[in-house]
């Protein structure tokens, strides 16, 4: 059951797509106050679990910190961050009462889960406009469900989008990607996709090629006869500069993000002073979509949105104060951290951490969005009051624009920050983590909750974007890759080469990137059947046995699908790790020498043994998992001759199809596979 509640005027962020009449009255749960503001408050009782929020930091269980939904460029994923960037705001609290909320409001919003009072769950928003959604329901699981087909649709996207890729930021002309494909194909490792990042811009322009590239069509093919697809990065800012094309027509047409005085606002991105598309306006968003024909018709399949917060290092009002400051600071400052030796004559005086703290605001500063506004529906809307919708609607643009370029065809599509809604038009990774050990644990845990809220189609920068990497570490976070849809190297400029021919005993990496071939069938039948029954590809343990009081406090265990669980390795130095098995299952490992090992183990708690070249995973009591042969790209995935592991007389439902077009017939694509 789903009841509605409006308060105030809502904003249409068209992240819902079920007609859903409002209720009258108050929610059943918690108290809502709009004396100042927006402000649900419910008191916890001391055993209730808060699930949801999608991609946020800490646990799957998310008492005890303040979550704020606000989509923020920030690279460093430490513990003390409240805002990462997603803005997902549906949780589902169960324990005494279990019932699911979302909070339909694109501007900031604080989830206080126990944070300032551990019993209080406070959830606030500066203006009370928005509407809540309650969904009453026998299970988290079941709230899950009734969310997801309220909200649509996950994004499909084509089968060679579940194989592997490699990126770094730092690739810049054709030998670069060559020297790539070349090392990956002749040390026999798997390989799907290679990554562009900004550098194969001209100038870090959009819709453009960089001189480095002569005859791009001809390159694109050249991959694709390799097996190997190119996947460009599309940024959200566009450059001014005269002749550019892109700019040009978004001036001339008033496309771009205004001021309040309508001219369009300028801020500085990676090419210098750049314009926003202003996306929320239908026109300007049919208009910046249709660029990326630039690219589909010179062959490319496939695209990454980035930096589309969004993301802005600075603008030139805010550099404009920060300069004023350190001229008043070079004038008169002091020397203490906040200017407080002033005397009645230099009241002006600025201490040096003032300026630090002002030159440090100056990206992703709140002013700034203070600053620039949209067109809607002819409306003029303060960006900073539907800041979340910015990405969602940047990779709408692209989306909608493929339905117009090839109706019949899945295009590759995934972007760094979203708001419910935009999961109907796109995958995310989880942006610039760290090659830090916690990272893998982080974005395991992060899992569960973004499926909860739509977005199968995703994965984390394995190895770790930013810091330099270890081969121990690269290869455990391959081993949690193996299984997440989106499963991609890529580094940072400056960082370790961490590409996996780049360390010893390459055979380890040919391997653990291996299994992810041999699982394809299993993996890539588990996201089609939960992506066109609005399910989940990852549940924690705790939807599969609620009635299990540990499996309800198991954080680093999933299940993937109906048939198993994976438990990956995630410490330094580990030789395995204990596991708790809510039942029966078999332990299976894939070793390094190509064979399959399987064990079965009962109900409980045990320690394995899973070496670095391992990878391991669970099957349910009773159950079965297709596996294939090795192969070294998606293509040469032989579906006639895989075979089935797991316990004797199990049957398997194995979804197929081309992975190109959208024929999503269940009945026809589904085949029953007997042990």
């Amino acid at each position: 059951m789903i009841r509605k509640y409006i308060y105030g005027t809502p904003f249409e962020t068209e992240a819902v797509v079920t007609d859903i009449a409002q209720t009258d009255g108050a929610p059943a749960y918690g108290v809502i106050n709009t004396q100042d503001g927006f402000a649900f408050t419910y008191i916890m009782e001391e055993d209730d679990i808060v699930y949801g929020l999608g991609e946020a930091n800490r646990g799957i269980n998310k008492r005890g910190y303040c979550y704020i939904s606000d989509c923020t460029d920030d690279p460093d994923h430490t513990e003390d961050k409240r805002s990462l960037y997603g803005a997902h705001n549906f949780i589902v609290i169960t324990g005494k009462k279990t019932f699911g909320l979302f909070f339909d409001y694109p501007s900031k919003l604080t989830f206080d889960v126990g944070y300032t009072r551990m019993d209080t769950l406070k959830v606030s928003c500066a203006d009370a406009d928005l509407a809540l959604y309650v969904i009453d329901g026998n299970s988290p699981y079941d709230i899950v469900k009734q969310f997801r087909g309220m909200i649509g649709r996950s994004y499909i996207p084509p089968k060679f989008a579940f194989g592997f890729g490699q990126s770094r930021w730092g690739y810049k002309t054709k030998e670069d990607f060559e020297k790539v494909a070349q090392s990956y194909r002749e040390n026999h490792i798997p390989l799907d996709m290679i990554y562009m990042d900004i550098d194969y811009m001209d100038s870090y322009k959009d819709f453009t090629v960089n001189d480095g590239f002569k005859d791009f069509p001809a390159f694109v093919q050249e991959m694709k006869n390799q097996h190997i697809r190119l996947v460009p990065i599309i940024d959200a800012g566009v450059k001014i500069e005269d002749g550019y094309d892109v700019y040009e027509e978004g001036v001339k047409n008033r496309y771009f993000c205004q001021r309040e005085d309508g001219s369009d606002f300028v801020a500085a991105v990676w090419p210098g002073d750049t314009h926003f598309p202003d996306v929320l306006n239908p026109e300007a968003r049919k208009w910046f979509g249709d660029k990326y024909r630039f690219l589909t018709d010179q062959g490319i399949e496939g695209f990454w949105n980035d930096m589309n917060e969004p993301a802005i290092f600075y603008s030139k009002e805010g550099l404009e104060e920060a300069k004023e400051m350190a001229r008043k600071f070079a004038e008169t400052g002091t020397s203490n951290w906040d200017g407080s030796e002033k005397s009645e004559e230099t009241k002006e005086d600025i201490g040096v951490w003032q300026l630090g703290d002002k030159l440090g605001s100056l990206s992703n500063s709140q002013d700034d969005y203070k600053r620039f506004y949209h067109n809607v529906n002819g409306q003029m809307v303060r960006h900073d009051k539907v800041h979340n919708l910015f990405g969602f609607n940047m990779t709408r643009a692209a989306g909608e624009a493929f339905e117009r370029i090839d109706p019949d065809k899945r295009f590759l599509m995934f972007s760094r920050s979203s708001y419910i809604g935009m999961h109907r038009y796109g995958g995310i990774w989880t942006g610039d983590n760290k090659s830090w050990w916690s990272h893998i644990l982080l974005n395991l845990k992060m899992m569960p909750s973004l499926n909860m809220c739509g977005f199968l189609y995703t994965g984390a920068d394995l190895g770790g974007f930013g810091a330099d990497t270890t081969r121990d570490l690269l290869l455990r976070f391959l081993a949690l890759g193996v299984f997440t849809p989106l499963m991609r190297n890529h580094a940072a400029l400056g960082t370790r080469e961490q590409e996996c021919y780049q360390f010893e005993n390459v055979e380890d990496f040919r391997h653990v990137v291996g299994v992810r071939y041999r699982l394809l069938p299993y993996l890539y039948s588990e996201y089609m059947k939960a992506a066109l029954t609005d399910d989940m590809y990852f549940k924690p343990l705790s939807f599969v046995y609620p009635d299990d009081k540990m499996a309800r406090r198991i954080e680093d265990q999933l299940m993937l699908g109906n048939e198993i669980m994976i438990a990956p390795v995630y410490e330094q130095n580990a030789k395995g790790r204990y596991v708790y098995l809510p039942e029966e299952m078999k332990f299976v490992k894939f070793l390094p020498d190509g064979s399959i090992s399987e064990e079965v183990l009962g109900k409980g708690i045990h320690y394995v043994d899973i070496a670095l070249n391992e990878v391991p995973l669970f099957i349910r009591s009773g159950r079965c998992i297709p596996v294939a042969d090795a192969a070294e790209c998606v293509d040469e995935i032989n579906m006639d001759t895989i075979r089935l592991i797991g316990y004797d007389g199990a049957e398997y439902v194995l979804y197929d199809d081309d992975g190109v077009h959208k024929d999503y017939d269940m009945e026809k694509n589904c085949r029953i596979l007997r042990y």
